[in-house]
C-alpha cells in the first residue's frame, strides 16, 4: 500500500480563497485525489480540497518557518495570537 503524506481530509469550515493553478499542479493534484481515494477506502476528493491540507502539511514541517513563529517573526496566524495573552 502506498504511504501518502495526506490521509482522510477533515471536515472543517472552509474559508474561500480562489488561485490559479498551472495544468500540471492540477492534473497532479487530480492525480493525488484519485490515488487517496483508492489508499483511504473512499470516493476521490475533490482535487481543490487537498490544496489546503498540502499547504498546511507542508508549512507544519519546514522547520525555518516553525522557527520564526516561535521567535515571534511571524505576523499572523495562531502562534501570534497565542502570544497575546
Amino acid at each position: 500500500m502506498t504511504k501518502l503524506k495526506l490521509g482522510a481530509l477533515a471536515d472543517d469550515k472552509p474559508v474561500k480563497v480562489s488561485i490559479e493553478l498551472p495544468a500540471a499542479v492540477h492534473r497532479d493534484l487530480a492525480a493525488y485525489a484519485e490515488l487517496l481515494g483508492r489508499t483511504t477506502g473512499r470516493p476521490a476528493p475533490d482535487p481543490a480540497k487537498l490544496v489546503a491540507p498540502m499547504i498546511a502539511h507542508f508549512m507544519a514541517n519546514d522547520r525555518a518557518f516553525a522557527k520564526a513563529r516561535r521567535n515571534g517573526n511571524s505576523q499572523a496566524g495562531p502562534a501570534s495570537t497565542e502570544r497575546s495573552g
